[in-house]
């Protein structure tokens, strides 16, 4: 059928009648200059995109409809227009599109239909860790290793791009996924088959919102959805609310992005955001660079919202010319945002549209900060660090406690590193990382990084040698600049050498520490201190031996390595005593936001991006050199411990079964708050006596070729056994920290892989209890088919994080949510008893579902299944059945 708005299509220019774009305008609909930015660009993808199948007028009218229809969970399609991913999620996505193929093939279709039709980008950046630091060719070493330890799944990332259509793979080395969307893949505007519209995204990281400080609409989703999204289904989604958020006022000449960001999350975590859209609007926007908003955007799952919008205005036009793209593209870019009503000026005021409410933060008021130590809402005043870190040493075990006995406040480890003497302390920093897209993709507080590192190495200061320090920039660009103006030296002399252009110990791949630092944590069971740059600060994830990890802005990472310790009140103590004898201030070596200005006004320009962007999918020698078989369906190794058939389509039929009741399912864990996708499925190192460890040794491998859980992700046996193998885990029926379970028909303890096991061999479902927050962090799908293939059918929470939920839901696993006000402790619920949970025949969204205990109790929660095309993928065992029948049938 064709779109009942053709109506309003013309010419962007009259010269170019065959380049056409949907002219919003013309709708003649004043509810649709009072909408938010943000809820405009779902209602051009809904306008263009409507063939009253897969999108229908109903749909538009309930977006134009916004203001009245927020509130009434009304259920939208929205069609992307691109996909981006990372490899750690990539690798799984690619294995799954090549299994489906086999499966199509199997049931009778055509398997080249299984291909991208959304454009798809997959930039390699999670693979490369810190193995080497403190070196001129730490760079190097660490590519070489990143190949050597990859090899195998780089081919098959080689062979995906040749073998499906419309999909571009950006090779390691390039720099982070986040930061290259933002520098280069991104549009703004797409022009593509004859339209322009705006650019949209959805990636399988749930940092993917950073594009959103550019203006372009982007939000995480789980790499089951994303898969769905590059096979052209559209997303469903809720219509959200959209939380206003005002910026007036200008900050402080001491203060970073960094600094603003880690104050909007803590505020926004108090306003409540979840699920909800945030659009940035009021002058104060107007004095923040796009490398500014991009930093806050970056942090939108740490504050809960589905995305952060910061709408184009002219300084979004001005980056599109500083970062090379092409001015003709650009200036088209501008008249087409004009001519649809979504160029926004932040000083007037008349512009400002409707939200479901408005909350402001004056810039003026924030100050300087860092988040920790556990969780990246936690925000401190650096003035306050020292005394909020002692605090949390003997507070209870929590988010703020390491329940240390007082007298163990002061305990000091010495030890010897490298031929001299050292001694180890609670509040010792590690670890100290400039790191992340979070922060490398902006200029002002990296160039500041470099001027602190200048004026402390002229000031006779240095950072103590058994600190591991490195410097992960998110693109050559950085390096580029910090070259060219002159600071990258004097980082290097503090330890701060580049190391890799990948995410690297934001995500867990820090490297090992020196193993005289970790005996010595060991012995004196210390609270050991990571500070880095990045978004995410959860237990467990930077690295095993550091108990408490803060989130700081480049120039603080470089101040606490100089300091050694997070137990300093930079106001009153000397970061350190030159030969001299000098006592040096953090105060006398801080670079003035003048200083940073001039200097990035003189050396981050347009030259530099067009340089390093022109050659990026070429200049990787190693990765030319790959070679990848050209077969479209790909030949399975089964000798492989990286790249393996995962069974999640063994025995699909095309005939739909009748959802079944789930009877006398066990407990397989029982959790508290905030068990993040860390917890569930880990990204960092295999642990020697884990599961999985075991399952790698059998299979003839040693400890040193083990690599991470993350680099693993495209083979099911390894992932499966390193479901729920955080060593911080925290389950209820344990008591102490780990991933074990009790098996409860034998009463024993088991690692969590070996008891679903023995749950299996006997025949019996598994269910998971959890509290608040269950699944935040990073999209990981892993989180959500490791469960699966566990046996695991339901989960039971307070409440979800988004993405997560949604990743459950496309691997046909049941999310319930307790009823408003009921949770396991009200129930008087141990875990220790066996659910059923009734299914009934004919299901609908949110309805609520009757669970029965072996003991006699009786209760309620609700089915979490959103919407009805949630409920048509549960029908078919997940979304990826789904797309498998449709495409073969």
């Amino acid at each position: 059928m064709s779109n009942p708005f053709v109506r309003i299509v013309e010419p962007l220019d009259p010269k170019q009648p065959l380049k056409k774009f949907f002219n919003l305008s013309k709708l003649e609909d004043a509810r649709y200059a009072r909408l938010p930015f943000s809820i405009r660009v779902l209602l051009e993808a809904a306008i263009r995109n409507c063939d009253e199948f897969l999108v229908k007028k109903g749909d538009v009218e309930n977006i134009l409809n916004w203001k009245v229809v927020q509130h009434k969970n009304v259920e939208v399609p929205f069609k992307p227009a691109r996909v981006i991913l990372q490899d750690f999620t990539g690798v799984p996505a690619v294995v799954d599109f090549a299994a489906m193929r086999d499966a199509v093939k199997k049931l009778g279709g055509d398997p080249e239909k299984i291909n991208p039709i959304c454009p798809a980008d997959l930039v390699i950046d999670h693979s490369i860790q810190v193995d080497f630091n403190r070196r001129s060719d730490s760079l190097q070493k660490n590519q070489d290793l990143e190949f050597e330890r990859n090899k195998e799944r780089f081919e098959f990332l080689k062979w995906g791009s040749q073998a499906f259509k419309n999909m571009r793979i950006i090779p390691p080395g390039s720099g982070i996924i986040h930061q290259v969307n933002l520098e280069y893949l991104a549009r703004v505007v797409m022009d593509q088959d004859g339209y322009y519209y705006p650019d949209s995204v959805v990636g399988t990281d749930s940092h993917t919102t950073m594009i959103d400080g550019l203006g372009v609409l982007g939000w995480g989703v789980g790499g089951i959805e994303a898969e769905a999204v590059m096979l052209g289904q559209p997303i469903s989604m809720v219509l959200p609310e959209v939380v206003g958020y005002k910026l007036l006022g200008n900050p402080e000449p001491l203060v970073t992005s960094t600094d603003i960001v880690l104050t909007i999350t803590k505020h926004l975590r108090q306003v409540g955001v979840v699920g909800k859209f945030v659009e940035f609007f009021g002058p104060g926007v107007a004095q923040l660079s796009i490398a500014d908003r991009a930093t806050i955007a970056n942090m939108c799952p740490e504050y809960g919202a589905t995305a952060a919008y910061f709408p184009v205005d002219d300084i979004s036009i001005g980056y599109l010319l500083q970062t090379g793209r092409d001015k003709d593209k650009v200036m088209c870019t501008k008249k087409y945002l004009e001519a649809v009503g979504m160029l926004r000026d932040f000083k007037n005021s008349s512009q400002d549209p409707d939200f479901t409410q408005v909350v402001e933060l004056d810039l003026h008021t924030v100050v300087p900060c860092c988040s920790g130590p556990k969780r990246p809402q936690d925000k401190v005043a650096v003035s306050d660090m020292k005394k909020d870190f002692e605090a949390c040493l003997g507070a209870k075990q929590g988010f703020k406690g390491f329940q240390i006995a007082p007298d163990r406040h002061n305990s000091i480890v010495k030890f010897n590193f490298e031929g001299r003497d050292f001694e180890l302390a609670h509040g010792s920093v590690v670890i100290a990382a400039i790191t992340s897209c979070t922060n490398t993709s902006n200029p002002s507080v990296m160039l500041g990084a470099g001027l602190l590192a200048k004026k402390a190495v002229e000031a006779g200061l240095t950072v103590k040698p058994y600190i591991k320090t490195s410097l992960s920039p998110g693109s050559g660009v950085v390096t580029y600049y910090l070259r060219e103006s002159g600071v990258m030296s004097y980082l290097s002399q503090l330890g701060f050498d580049v190391v890799g252009y990948g995410c690297m110990t934001c995500i867990g791949n820090s490297g090992p520490l020196p193993e005289p630092v970790v005996e010595a944590i060991t012995q004196g069971d210390l609270v050991a201190v990571g500070v880095l740059s990045g978004n995410r600060n959860f237990e467990g994830r930077v690295h095993p031996n550091t108990r408490a990890n803060y989130l700081a802005s480049p120039p603080l990472v470089i101040a606490y390595a100089i300091a050694g310790t997070i137990r300093i009140d930079f106001e009153k103590e000397p970061l350190g005593i030159n030969a001299s004898g000098r006592k040096i201030f953090l105060k006398d070596i801080w670079p003035t936001r003048n200083e940073i200005q001039a200097v990035e006004r003189q050396f981050v320009i347009p030259g530099m991006f067009k340089e390093v962007y022109q050659k990026i999918e070429t200049v990787n020698k190693s990765w030319n050199a790959l070679n990848a078989p050209s077969d479209k369906l790909y030949t399975w190794d089964p000798k492989s411990t990286y790249i393996k058939s995962p069974p999640f389509f063994d025995g699909l039929t095309l005939a739909l079964q009748t959802p079944r009741t789930i009877e006398d399912a066990y407990v397989l864990l029982s959790f508290g708050d905030s068990v993040t996708t860390d917890h569930i499925s880990p990204a960092g190192n295999i642990a020697r006596n884990s599961p999985a460890a075991r399952y790698l040794t059998s299979r003839g491998l040693t400890p040193r070729e083990f690599n991470s859980y993350g680099s693993r992700r495209g083979n099911d046996a390894v992932m499966a056994r390193g479901t729920f193998a955080n060593i911080r885990l925290v389950n209820k029926f344990i008591d102490k920290q780990g991933p074990q379970t009790v098996h409860f028909p034998s009463g024993e303890t088991l690692d969590v892989f070996d008891a679903a096991e023995r749950y299996k061999q006997a025949g019996h479902p598994l269910i998971v209890l959890a509290g608040k927050e269950y699944g935040a962090g990073s999209s990981r799908d892993w989180a959500a088919k490791g469960p699966f293939l566990l046996g695991v059918k339901a989960v039971l929470a307070e409440s979800y994080e988004r993405i997560h939920r949604s990743n459950l839901v496309g691997m046909g696993v049941i999310p319930l949510q307790y009823l408003p006000g009921e949770d396991a402790r009200t129930l008087g619920l141990t875990g220790w008893e066996r659910y059923t949970i009734i299914i009934p025949e004919k299901l609908k969204p949110q309805m609520k579902v009757q669970i029965k205990l072996d003991t006699g109790k009786t209760f309620h929660a609700i089915m979490r299944f959103d919407t009805d095309v949630e409920l048509t993928y549960f029908h078919n065992g997940g979304i990826l059945n789904y797309m498998i029948r449709k495409m073969a049938s």
